[in-house]
This record gives C-alpha cells, structure tokens and sequence, in this order.
C-alpha cells in the first residue's frame, strides 16, 4: 500500500479566516496550518508549537491521568489542570476530618504536598507517521483476521524498534480510520502529588445543573506538582525525589483577553466522529442517547437522594455521581444539537453527492459502489442489538458498585488455568478492596441495582435475555428481595471478602456460584458474552471495515480540501477566536464572566450555588488586586470558538503570543453535538480565566508563595 500523506487531506489556500472546525495534528501545523493561523493573529511559529529539536509547547503539557490534559506552568514542575480531573484524588483523599471536597486542599508547602498512587503524567517526546511500516505486507484480497493480525504484527516490530533507545512508551494509533498511522513516542512520570484544590463550593461551582452551560461561573482548576529522581527522569515514588524541571513552562498572561483575539487550545482531545453514515446518527439520536440518558437519570435520582442524606455517603460517591454526570447531560445537549442541525438529512445529502461522484467512474464503482449499501444492511441488523449493548454497559458493567466488584472475581475465575495471570489479578484485587469499600455504601447500592435492572428487562428485547431470568424479573425488580441477597452475599461484606480473597482457590471460586449476587451476575454477563457480544463485534467490524473504505472515498473525493483526523487522544492544536453566541432567537451571550454574576447566582438554598463567604467578603471589598480587568471586574471565565471535546478538559488556553490566559474545561450546551456535527455559530468552548485561578490561589487561599515560581507577564 503507498504512502499516504496529508497532502490528502489538506488544502493550501485558505478563501476566509473564521472559526475554525478542526483538531490538527502539531507535527504538520508548518505544512497545513501555520499561514492560517498567522492570518488569524498568531505571533509565533509552527516551530514554537511543536519542535522535536528544541524546547516548544508540547513540552510543557501533559497528558494528565488517563483522560485530561494539564500544563506545567513553573520551572518546578507546577502543573494546572481542572478541578474536576484531579476529583479523583482530592476525593480519595478526604475523610469527614479532613473534607477537601468541602473546605479544598492547599499544601503550605512542598513537604505537604500529598502523594497520589496510580496517577502519572506523559509528556510527548516526538510523533513520527509510520503508515508504510504498520501497512508493509498487506494484500488486497486479504481475509480479515489476516489483516489484523498483520496489522497487529507489524506495530508490534515498530514499537521494538524503540527498545533500548529509551524507557519511553510507545504508542501507534490509526487516523482516518486506519487509512494513516502514527507512532507517539512519550516519557510518563509517576510522582505527581496534590499541591492545592479550591473548595467545591469554588471548583465545582454550579454544580450539575450549570454543567455544559454557558454564562459559567466555575473555579475549576487544581494544582499538581511532577516530581522526578535525582537525574531529572522519571522515577517511582520516593520522598527523595525532586520537583522535575521541564525542557519549556506556560508564561502567563495577566493583560487580560478581548473579543476577537486569536486564541489556541493545545491538548490531548479524547474522541470524534464527525465522518459517520446518516444511519449512525440517526442510531445515536433514536436510540442509543436516549437510552443511555435514562440508564442514568434513574441512578443519579438514587444518589442525590442518599447523598442528600448523608455527609458520608456524599463524600464516598461524590466522584461517582460527577462521572455518571457529565456523559448523561452532554448526551442530551448532543442529541437536541443534532435535531437542530438537520444532522441526519445532512448526512443523507452528502452521502447524495457521495453517490453521485462513484457513479461517475466504472473504477470507483468498483472499489466502492457497494459502500453505502454495506452501511444499510448492517446498521438495520445492528439496531436492537445497540439497545442491547448499550443497556448491557450502563445497567449491568456501569450499574452497581457490588456488580463491579463480582467481575473483577469473574475474571478470576477464568484465569484458574493460569497461575501467573490468576496471581496477577488476584493482587489488583487486594489493591481495589480498600478503596472500594471506603467509597461503598451498600444501602445505596441496594436501591441502584433493582431499578436499573428494571429497565434492563424493559427495554430489551426479550430474544437478548436469558429466558431463566425473564421469569424472576418480578423479583429481580424488587428492592426487598434484592436487600435480602445482600445480606447474604459475600461481596457486600467487606471483612468476608478478603478473608476469601487470602485463601482463594479453584474450588471456592467454584462455591460462589452458589452466591445469588454473583449467579445474577454472571448469568446475565455470560449470556451476553456467549450471545450479544459476538453479534456486537461482528457488526462493529464489519462497519468500521466499510468505514474505512468510506473514508478513503471521501479522502478521495475530497483531495482538494482540508480535512481533519478525527481525535483519538493523541496531542492536538485546535483555533478560533474569544466571542459569545447566540444561543437562540433574541438571545446573545457575551464572551466573558465577573465574580459579579457568581455573588448574583448564589443561593444559600442550593448547594450547588452557596458561595463562600471569604470569596463575598472579598467581593464586597473589592479586593481584587492585580486580577482585576481594565473595568475593574474579576473575570471568571471566558467562551471562545476552538473544537473542542472530552480530554481538552484541563488542556491551556493559549492567546496570540504564547501566553497561558486559561485553562479548558468544558463546552456550552448548545455546541456539544460538535463530536459528530460542528456548527461555528454555536460550538465554544469553555475556559477559566488564568487571573481568577491566581486570585484565588493568592487572595483566597493565601498560597500566593506558588506564584513566585510562575512567570507573570503584567
């Protein structure tokens, strides 16, 4: 197979500069992007973003977890992300003594900062298109499992190639579904510890209901340190190590922003889809959102009931109900932005033009007049079985903590045969039970299980269910029948599972068969297995098969324009510019926010709108020091036009020169069908304003000892 470039896919003459739809890859800003970008206001070059040579932006941002991005923002390794992508830890961290989540976390000074096992950062060293090396040896007539595992051969080669080169991690990703790959070469540090965290009241300000919304009055922001051994590199914990020196840091800007200024996000944006069929929307928007949101307005009813009712079970499941969340409100602005947009009469519209184009050459008729037909035949197969998986996901994996924490033993126990893969999850058993259980209230999930196996039973099909459980769904469904096999199940009982966990064997893994949580469990899970999920797979093979030769058509087709990869959670560089939007007829929101309008929206009422009374006392000073704009407001936050999705949150906003002036976290409500469908007039994205993140650290908190160690551009 040639060599494919993104000479493909890109087009050299830009005809106007506007908001731009796109999440591009860094390594070809020079090639494909950079002129646009300068047209727009960037001062800089392709070379100041992305440099393996020398030290550039890429070098100062991090991928954070598993799932974020952060930026290193001092010559000490001091790195900003968002509130909500270090919950975790500052949850993990909090007791009813000591309540970060309620009162925040700020370290006086390095000795306090707080270690966080598990969590790491990456930072991208290079990334290098290998689509020759990961194609070598394919053959057109070629079967599927074949190709796959050629494919699969052939990254394995590349990423030996790099051993003994470094101790860096290797990753080799498709773009364009599979029609372009790329290597991603990364160094990943493992000591990052907890330097501060606002208070909920100021990081989660809003709380649920003002997520995805904009005007947004959100402090959300934490403070990590990386820390390294003594060479600088990436060590394991020790309290010998030292806070690491980045190769480049994020200066940050205190002038303030203005409507219309060039405005750049730079971070790891998770997943897109923007070149789905018509029949995927239409999937999306009938089904499977609507079902998933239901899955979760049932348990998100449970929890904020138990937590409302109890200070312990709040901070256990705090970082739960976040999570659960954040999918189950951006699932429901995407749906009504799509119904908005037309999005399925679009797509059949371009999938018109599509066919008109095969049509117009015997080759392309060959190569690929079957595509859109492949589409229609496994998109009608799939569509019960979508129900069926979506349910399987959210109700059965997603549902109950206690289900959870049967599956991890249900591995287990397929591992038997395998005593260094037994031992090994046995092990990451032993690590789970502790924060599983400090983080579990079984009344709670006594209630979740039975009502989310309600609709479970409801909504799928019958055919998709074992048939021994359909006639004991009337006590499946039953929160007293559930409680009492609570009770009597082991997995509910913290001391009984690890005394079974430190003798567990073959045959006792055998006797919890006779544990009616667990034979719920796995009778449901392994019909699915045996039954749903090969069907599941078969289809979802089949149509990313078809949608690769879809996308090499439209590669085709298009070769005159510039089209981008769809994320995939490797670094990428996104533009606009700062403005508001209209989000419907007679309605237009400006760009930016005040702690005005945070001191407007509380409510001692509501939670999620009690503002902290040192932030009022503050506010009614107006001791605002050096944070405050030209008006004389402390801005909070700010919107802009960068495509953005889930893995910006955390990433830097950066302006003209280079210069941090936010921090990413989240999009408006209206725009979060960009996944799919971008629509310039109303995708934003959301970013805290840098100076409110300083003027809390300083005025606030009083740890304005972390701001010596920054670049303050005033």
């Amino acid at each position: 197979m040639k060599r494919i470039f993104f000479t493909l896919i890109c087009l050299m003459l830009f005809k106007t500069i506007f908001a731009v739809e796109g999440m591009w890859i860094p390594a070809l800003l020079k090639k494909f992007n950079i002129e646009e970008m300068q047209k727009m206001g960037f001062k800089l070059t392709a070379e100041d973003i992305y440099d393996v040579n020398h030290a550039s932006m890429k070098d100062a941002i991090v991928l954070f977890g598993s799932g974020c991005t952060g930026e290193v923002i001092s010559n000490d390794g001091l790195l900003i992300t968002n509130h909500h992508c270090g919950f975790g830890q500052i949850q993990k961290h909090s007791t009813l003594a000591h309540d970060y989540l309620t009162d925040g976390f700020w370290a006086k000074n390095r000795s306090e900062e707080l270690v966080n096992p598990g969590l790491s950062v990456q930072f991208l060293i290079k990334m290098e298109e290998v689509t020759r090396e990961v194609t070598k040896g394919i053959k057109e007539d070629m079967k599927e499992d074949e190709l796959k595992t050629l494919i699969a051969s052939n990254i394995d080669a590349i990423k030996k190639s790099y051993a003994g080169k470094s101790d860096y991690k290797v990753d080799v990703k498709p773009l364009l579904y599979g029609n372009q790959y790329f290597a991603y070469i990364y160094e990943v540090f493992r000591d990052v510890r907890l330097v501060g965290a606002p208070p909920a009241s100021i990081g989660k300000f809003g709380g649920d209901t003002d997520n995805w919304v904009w005007p947004r009055h959100t402090g959300d922001f934490s403070l990590f340190r990386i820390y390294a051994g003594k060479d600088n590199k990436s060590a394991s914990y020790s309290p010998n190590n030292q806070p690491y020196h980045p190769k480049k840091f994020f200066p940050i800007n205190l002038t303030g922003i203005r409507e219309g200024d060039f405005t750049m996000v730079f971070g790891f944006p998770g997943s897109t889809q923007e070149y789905l069929p018509s029949l995927a929307v239409r999937l999306l928007i009938e089904k499977s959102n609507p079902n998933k949101v239901d899955a979760r307005t049932i348990k998100l009813g449970i929890l904020e009931k138990q937590m409302a009712a109890d200070p312990k079970v709040r901070i256990q499941y705090a970082s739960k109900y976040a999570g659960v969340s954040n999918s189950w409100k951006k699932w429901q602005g995407e749906t009504k932005g799509l119904v908005r947009l037309h999005a399925i009469e679009k797509k059949e519209q371009q999938e018109l033009e599509f066919s008109k184009w095969v049509s117009q050459d015997t080759q392309r008729e060959k190569k690929y007049g079957t595509i859109l037909e492949n589409f229609k035949k496994n998109y009608a197969e799939l569509s019960d079985i979508q129900i069926a998986y979506d349910l399987y996901n959210e109700t059965i994996l997603r549902g109950s903590d206690v289900f959870g924490l049967i599956a991890r033993f249900d591995q287990l126990a397929q591992l038997v045969n395998d005593t260094i893969k037994f031992n090994r999850q046995k092990k990451t058993i032993a690590e789970v039970l502790p924060g599983f259980f400090k983080d579990y209230d079984g009344p709670t999930d006594q209630l979740i299980l039975p009502a989310l196996l309600k609709l479970y039973f409801e909504r799928v099909d019958p055919k998709h269910l074992p048939e021994k459980l359909i006639s004991r769904k009337s006590d499946l469904i039953n929160s007293t029948w559930v409680q009492k096999i609570y009770k009597k199940s082991v997995f509910a009982d913290s001391l009984k599972i690890r005394s079974l966990l430190s003798g567990i064997s073959a045959k006792k893994l055998k006797k919890l068969q006779k544990d009616e949580l667990y034979s719920l469990y796995t009778t449901i899970s392994d019909y699915y297995i045996k039954n749903i999920d090969p069907t599941f797979q078969r289809l979802s093979q089949e149509i990313l098969k078809t949608q690769k030769a879809y996308m090499a058509a439209i590669l085709e087709m298009k070769q005159d324009q510039r089209l981008m990869a769809d994320a995939n959670l490797t670094l990428r560089v996104t533009y606009g510019k700062i403005e508001g939007y209209e989000p419907m007829d007679g309605v237009y929101y400006q760009y930016y926010t005040t702690l005005k309008g945070m001191i407007n929206k509380h409510n001692p009422n509501i939670a999620d709108y009690v503002v902290p009374e040192k932030l009022k006392q503050l506010y009614q000073a107006r001791d605002y020091g050096i944070y405050k704009n030209p008006a004389g407001e402390l801005p909070i936050a700010f919107c802009a036009s960068n495509h953005t999705t889930g893995g910006n949150s955390g990433s830097p906003v950066i302006n003209a020169n280079g210069e941090l002036i936010g921090v990413n976290f989240d999009r408006c409500w209206e725009g979060t069908m960009s996944d799919v469908l971008f629509d310039p007039e109303r995708c934003r994205n959301i970013a805290l304003d840098i100076r409110y993140a300083l003027f809390i650290i300083d005025k606030y908190a009083g740890a304005g000892y972390l701001l010596k160690e920054m670049n303050l551009i005033r």
